[in-house]
């Protein structure tokens, strides 16, 4: 299957599935709204910590010195009067359910805090520098949801010193879309990808799982691969989902498919071999390639359900969790390692490459620390107009935009500054 950017006739059904996950081993019974779910905590604990390196640099120029490396992994959200570098209604790309104060939350405390690292410094967001930097390259978010979440934050970001052109869309609930900067000649695209590899959705029709092809990575966007500098991944919430798994002709087993004669398997697994066949792929593909690519593995994004997701309250933060008032455990932890590790391994495979980079983009820790950040019955506009109810839908799992998010592409920026600065050192 080719790309979508390719073939404007080649819709993907988007599935409104219903799914409800209980609390026993992996199993999830089907019950869900909007993508939003609730999830199992195992009890076992990684605490490994591996860093996420990159400069302290706080000048607005890219091309200077970078003085130290940071781990922006730990530290604390402190108070910030300046508040977000955009607002909702000055940045015309946000999607309808993370537009929170356009949909009437009354509360803006949230809108005020930066991410402090323990030992360095995260400078703010400096969209010319980013233009600059990416002058004449595509960069593109893969993945689901939350890839899109991080790209409409980054849109918003740049669109304060460049207007974003969209000049592709799919036509289906914006699953693919490119945006060309012309003062800087950018592409930034986003593919819809829940998986990475290779899946079939499930639709209301069909069956009710999804299936995997876990050796096969998506060429929906994977065709599109010479024509990418760089590349942010972004996956974890769709593996909660039933699904079916296949390597090569064979059914490796399945994630919750009462019915079915397939062996249980959990979904953790399944998310390494996800990740390692995507990043086999870039490091293949590209890796060796005159231009290359840099590569960034956004690491999973907590979800922050108190209760149950239709009821009154679901995510009632209004501030952050206090430095060690809350931990970085169970699945989020879990996931959060299974894509740590996979990216020190590909890292390690990739040695001889000099056109190849890749880091992961830790955000758990500092993402899990804002339950105040979600749009919660707001993904909805005015959700309390007609008086309050006992039960509303709420999104505890995206981000408002403005909002936390706009921290990783912070770090993104960092990231991009300290790659720019070893490689004009190295020339």
């Amino acid at each position: 299957m080719g790309s979508p950017f390719k073939d404007h006739h080649h819709h993907h059904p988007f599935s409104l599935a219903k799914k409800l996950i209980p609390w026993t081993f992996y199993a999830m019974l089907p019950l869900v709204l909007f993508r939003l779910y609730f999830y199992p905590y195992p009890f076992h604990h990684i605490t490994t910590p591996i860093l996420t390196s990159s400069s302290s640099v706080s000048s607005p120029t890219p091309f200077e010195e970078v003085e130290t490396s940071c781990d922006y992994t730990t530290g604390k959200w402190v108070r910030d009067k300046r508040g977000p570098l955009y607002n909702g209604s000055a940045c015309g790309t946000i999607k309808e359910g993370q537009n929170c104060i356009a949909h009437g939350r009354p509360d803006m405390g949230y809108l005020y805090w930066r991410w402090k690292p323990k030992h360095c410094k995260l400078p703010r967001f400096e969209p010319s520098t980013f233009l600059q930097l990416l002058r004449n390259k595509h960069l593109a978010f893969v993945g689901d949801s939350m890839a899109r979440n991080q790209l409409e934050s980054l849109l918003c970001m740049l669109s304060s010193a460049s207007a974003p052109n969209l000049v592709y869309r799919d036509g289906e609930d914006n699953k693919f879309r490119r945006w060309f900067f012309e003062s800087h000649n950018i592409t930034i695209s986003v593919y819809w990808s829940p998986f990475l590899v290779k899946g079939v959705e499930k639709y209301n029709t069909g069956p009710n799982h999804n299936q995997l092809y876990l050796d096969h990575v998506d060429e929906r966007w994977a065709a599109d691969m010479n024509g990418i500098d760089m590349i942010v991944v972004s996956i974890g919430h769709w593996f909660l989902h039933p699904a079916v798994y296949y390597e090569g002709d064979q059914v490796l087993g399945c994630h919750y498919c009462p019915g079915l004669n397939h062996t249980e398997i959990g979904f953790y697994d399944v998310l390494r071999k996800a990740i390692k066949t995507t990043l086999k792929a870039l490091i293949d593909r590209k890796g060796a390639n005159s231009n290359g690519i840099n590569a960034f593995v956004t690491t999973f994004s907590p979800a922050h359900f108190e209760g149950d997701w239709d009821k009154l309250g679901a995510c009632p933060k209004t501030k952050p969790y206090k430095e060690g008032e809350k931990a970085l455990e169970g699945m989020d932890a879990d996931m959060r390692q299974i894509e740590i590790e996979e990216v020190e391994a590909a890292k390690m495979n990739s040695t001889h490459l000099e056109k190849f980079r890749l880091e992961a983009l830790d955000v758990t820790s500092l993402s899990l620390m804002r339950p105040d950040g979600h749009p919660g019955p707001y993904m909805h506009p005015f959700p309390f107009a007609n008086g309050v109810t006992e039960r509303v839908q709420n999104d505890c799992v995206h981000w408002c935009l403005p909002g936390p998010i706009d921290t990783w592409n912070e770090i993104l920026l960092q990231v991009i500054k300290k790659w720019d600065y070893e490689s004009r050192r190295e020339e």
